[in-house]
């Protein structure tokens, strides 16, 4: 579905996506994978409560296949939870600092990047003022800071998992193409909608 005339998004596995594109299609690849963590996390914060609804199921780290597919159309990775995955070492590893930093969730998330550069931090707080729609939703801001530094504003962007949708505002307001996939069709809606709200305003940086 076109979202807008840059914005396409698809409520479908990714790798359907993935497929209708040519080697080295996008410029970039921005994908916030789950990180498979299971039931090592049932206690505490927003995980708990996911596992107490029942619909955690989805927390399975992609097989191999979905890193040879993310690769072929790609040319460049940020890959958050890539350190999670059996891939090469990265020199440039992003940091998400989340500052306020508490006993039973994680100070601090990190990307698995395919660029030769100096790692890098982003600090910014995990509660906003956001509306949180999405368990592993995260900033606009932290999009923003990415796209400023690693994108142009006529990049094509992929997105394999979508989730709350901060990637696509982000990439509306900074004037990438983006094409992204959502596999579950509350949070393809919700997201839609979040995506509507927040392009109908001025962009926040």
């Amino acid at each position: 579905m076109n979202w807008t005339d840059k914005i396409q998004v698809y409520n479908e596995d990714c790798m359907q996506t993935m497929a209708r594109y040519e080697d080295g299609w996008f410029d970039l690849a921005i994908v916030d994978i789950p990180y498979g963590l299971g039931d090592k996390l049932t206690s505490g914060g927003t995980w708990a409560n996911k596992y107490k609804k029942g619909d955690a199921d989805w927390d399975k780290l992609p097989p191999p296949s979905y890193f040879n597919e993310l690769f072929r159309v790609s040319k460049n990775q940020i890959i958050w939870g890539g350190n999670y995955a059996q891939l090469p070492p990265c020199r440039c590893f992003f940091i998400w600092d989340k500052l306020s930093h508490m006993p039973t969730m994680a100070d601090c998330e990190m990307a698995w990047t395919s660029f030769d550069e100096n790692a890098k931090i982003f600090k910014h707080p995990r509660n906003t003022s956001e509306k949180r729609i999405h368990i592993t939703q995260k900033p606009i801001k932290l999009y923003n800071w990415i796209l400023d530094r690693y994108a142009k504003p006529d990049f094509k962007i992929l997105d394999t998992h979508l989730g709350s949708g901060s990637n696509a505002i982000s990439c509306h307001h900074y004037g990438c193409e983006l094409v992204a996939a959502e596999l579950d069709t509350d949070y393809y809606n919700d997201s839609f909608k979040r995506f509507k709200l927040n392009t109908a305003q001025q962009k926040l940086f």
